[in-house]
């Protein structure tokens, strides 16, 4: 299923600014990583801008016995928490990312706002990669993609217009069949999708990136952060 659209009518037809400028800083990241890739200079790249739990979880605990030092540490490799969510390490992970970005971002914007919309979509980022921390703290590989932010924009989507449906084609072999698919059903498509952002993988070592592991997928846990912000924000 790839969504393209929406039929949510709005009557104030505002330009959902902070979604363009969102993309274009993504892919234009994503060119320099193709450009360091030629280079053989993006394993390195990616391990001082992504999020590595262990490097966070190793410096904080330094820290904490007794070595003021290793607070320096403990503030470099936080940055990956920020800097990781604008990288993506395969083709189809970004492909999907922007995909859904652009379908339920662009609405969502237009009805929350520039503002509200930017700080969803980066405190959804940093809130998903502390808990990817936590879940595993031990992680040597790093964590890149905006994943947890995307997430998040679709938990608000779905809370905000559970039974509104998305303009889809379904792909079947070399015909793509126009469908209406409701909203909802997306909370799953989203799961399943992950499994496929290994293809196209950039080669970036030495680990690579994004291990499929459980801390991979609780980067669900933004679908939940979107929908209490929307209903944080509704009720004021």
């Amino acid at each position: 299923m790839i969504p393209i659209g929406d039929n949510v009518f709005l009557f104030a037809q505002k330009k959902p600014y902070v979604t363009y400028i969102l993309i274009g800083i993504i892919i234009g990241l994503f060119l320099w990583e193709l450009k360091l890739e030629l280079g053989n200079e993006l394993g390195y790249t990616i391990s001082k801008l992504g999020l590595i739990p262990a490097g966070i979880t190793n410096a904080l605990t330094a820290a904490i016995s007794g070595n003021p030092a290793a607070w320096v540490a403990v503030i470099m490799s936080s940055t990956g928490i920020f800097t990781g969510m604008f990288l993506h390490s395969s083709f189809a992970q970004i492909l999907g990312n922007l995909l859904f970005l652009w379908v339920f971002g662009n609405t969502l914007e237009k009805i929350i706002g520039h503002h509200r919309f930017l700080l969803l979509y980066l405190t959804s980022g940093i809130f998903t990669g502390i808990f990817q921390i936590f879940t595993e703290p031990n992680l040597t590989v790093p964590i890149i993609g905006a994943n947890g932010a995307i997430a998040s924009i679709i938990g608000a989507y779905i809370f905000k217009f559970p039974k509104v449906k998305i303009d889809s084609v379904l792909p079947l072999l070399i015909v793509f069949i126009p469908v209406e698919i409701p909203a909802f059903y997306y909370i799953f498509w989203w799961f399943i999708q992950q499994i496929f952002y290994g293809i196209g993988s950039l080669n970036i070592p030495p680990l690579g990136a994004n291990q499929f592991s459980i801390g991979y997928w609780m980067q669900g846990i933004g679908m939940l952060f979107g929908a209490v912000y929307i209903r944080f924000i509704q009720s004021r």
